[in-house]
């Protein structure tokens, strides 16, 4: 082989050398083309890409977090709450306490107690409660009266329970009426009492009111009423 065939194999050698060298540069300036990873790596690295995008990138995820986090403080805590609570408190202070202020029981010891034989209506007897004290007291319920040396207390009349609590502010008084007696003689087991005792509850003492020095004629016809603001009230019935 001659020299002259040696360098034009050589020759073209070259040229398909740098042909392909040429194919495979990238034209980004910089002569040479980045390929990037790996097939490998990339199949590697997509699903991490896919993650991160789902933790970090949901905004329709956020906003029912949002939403459901909202409702719950808007309706649950602050209406439900709030709304409740002040309807119960005002509710509980209101039932316990009526007006604000309870006032004590009158008793014995604070008040004057006087009964009066009237004439109309007949055969009745009027008690009256004045308060001494300074301060407002509660006349509650009606008298529980014992005539000489009976061994029961007579019985309410019902229908004569008044629509609110008697109270009596220092000087005022109260009132009840006491049927003594039927006053068509129908009455049996009578009897002339001539002292009588009114109780103000378990704890709140008694009073010895003086009666007429001839006394007072019962029956079993005997009723109280329950105490009354007027007088003529309490000698209704």
């Amino acid at each position: 082989m001659s020299a002259r065939t040696i360098r034009t194999r050589l020759l073209a050698a070259s040229t398909i050398a740098l042909t392909a060298f040429a194919l495979t540069a990238c034209g980004n300036g910089d002569g040479v083309r980045d390929e990037g990873p790996s097939a490998g790596a990339r199949s590697s690295a997509r699903p991490s890409e896919g993650a991160a995008g789902g933790t970090t990138a949901k905004p329709a995820g956020t906003r029912t977090a949002t939403g459901s986090t909202n409702g719950t403080k808007g309706t649950g805590t602050t209406t439900g709450s709030k709304g409740t609570g002040a309807t119960g408190s005002t509710g509980g202070s209101a039932g316990k306490n009526g007006s604000g202020t309870r006032n004590p029981a009158c008793v014995g010891a604070t008040t004057r107690t006087t009964a009066t034989v009237v004439s109309r209506p007949l055969d009745h007897l009027l008690l009256t409660v004045t308060n001494k004290g300074s301060k407002n007291c509660d006349l509650t319920g009606y008298p529980i009266v014992r005539f000489s040396e009976a061994q029961s207390v007579p019985p309410v009349a019902e229908e004569t329970h008044p629509q609110a609590v008697v109270t009596l502010a220092p000087g005022e008084s109260g009132y009840a009426g006491v049927l003594l007696s039927a006053a068509d003689g129908s009455g049996v087991h009578g009897y002339t009492a001539k002292t009588l005792e009114v109780y103000f509850g378990d704890k709140g003492g008694s009073a010895r009111p003086a009666l007429p020095a001839k006394g007072v004629y019962i029956d079993e016809k005997l009723t109280v009423t329950y105490w009354q603001q007027d007088l003529d009230t309490a000698l209704s019935y």
